[in-house]
């Protein structure tokens, strides 16, 4: 029977560069997952904003599809008019609609925008959402 020696340079384990590479591929990699957290995290508060500003356009929408084509929340313009709008919420969203009278042959509706603007989440500028319905005579 034939022994194989192996050297002792095998039976050693690893050496010192091999664990320090190894460390370094393995810290890598951890920093490069961690460097993702607060990416997904601002996405996820950025899409917490917009699902509220579209629950605040469609809250109005629901309002007034239920009002009767003469109420004078549904008259032809801006409202509030101006630049002023309906402040929601802790003050992130702001809400305005716009009416319009649609010309014939479908001149017995009037088409209503809801625009929904909402800052953060680390943004500089402002989004904004824009829900549109028909309001039959």
């Amino acid at each position: 029977m034939h022994h194989h020696r192996t050297s002792a340079r095998r039976e050693r384990g690893m050496s010192l560069v091999e664990v320090l590479v190894a460390l370094v591929i393995l810290s890598v990699g951890v920093l490069a997952v961690a460097r993702l957290f607060p990416a997904g995290t601002r996405a996820q508060a950025q899409d917490h904003l917009t699902t509220s500003a579209n629950d605040y356009a469609q809250e109005k929408i629901e309002q007034l599809t239920g009002m009767h084509w003469s109420d004078s929340t549904l008259s032809v313009g801006r409202h509030p008019a101006g630049s002023a709008t309906e402040t929601l919420g802790s003050g992130r969203w702001h809400r305005f609609y716009t009416v319009t009278a649609m010309n014939a042959p479908l001149d017995n509706l009037k088409r209503v925008d809801v625009t929904v603007t909402y800052s953060g989440a680390g943004k500089s500028s402002a989004s904004s959402v824009v829900a549109t319905t028909y309001v039959r005579r």
